[in-house]
């Protein structure tokens, strides 16, 4: 039986899709959440990946992997982490995953998930930590099945919205 790899370092012709697409899900990642106004939302976001990303792939302790298929015949996504210094040792942040729509619901990034662990212990991570946003219930749910805990709830109340009175 052949075993083909989940995760590979992602090529660098596929990068300049990968953070456009990227750009764009995290700025709607934000206005859906209540987080960002919509105007200005793909700036602020660009701005952000622009920061984190300064040299794009090559960007140290920050690690893009594209997901393989598990018969290793295409890509279905990726996966982005950063390795972060903490008082408590190294811990590996997840910044980005995604599968892409047509190979969503098939177990690709639960195995992505699985296959990360090694990779970030490798690294010297001891944890590995992510932030979901409270709209995505199928996310949240594929997380808590792999062990993924709550560590902090961050809570919002618009002032926008008519409260009633007694």
């Amino acid at each position: 039986m052949t075993s083909f790899p989940v995760l590979a370092p992602m090529r660098p012709p596929h990068y300049p899709a990968w953070v456009e697409a990227s750009v764009s899900g995290y700025a709607e990642l934000n206005v859906a959440s209540g987080r960002w106004p919509q105007q200005g939302a793909i700036e602020r976001s660009r701005a952000e990946f622009e920061r984190l990303l300064p040299q794009g792939l090559a960007t140290p302790d920050q690690h893009i992997s594209e997901i393989w298929s598990a018969d290793g015949t295409q890509v279905v996504g990726a996966l982005w982490i950063a390795l972060q210094r903490h008082p408590a040792g190294i811990g590996a942040y997840v910044f980005d995953v995604k599968v892409l729509p047509a190979h969503r619901r098939q177990g690709h990034a639960r195995r992505a998930f699985a296959a990360l662990e090694p990779f970030a212990a490798a690294l010297g991570a001891t944890t590995i930590s992510l932030h979901v946003h409270a709209h995505n219930a199928g996310a949240r749910a594929l997380y808590e099945s792999l062990g993924y805990g709550v560590t902090g709830v961050n809570m919002q109340k618009s002032l926008h919205e008519k409260v009633p009175t007694a």
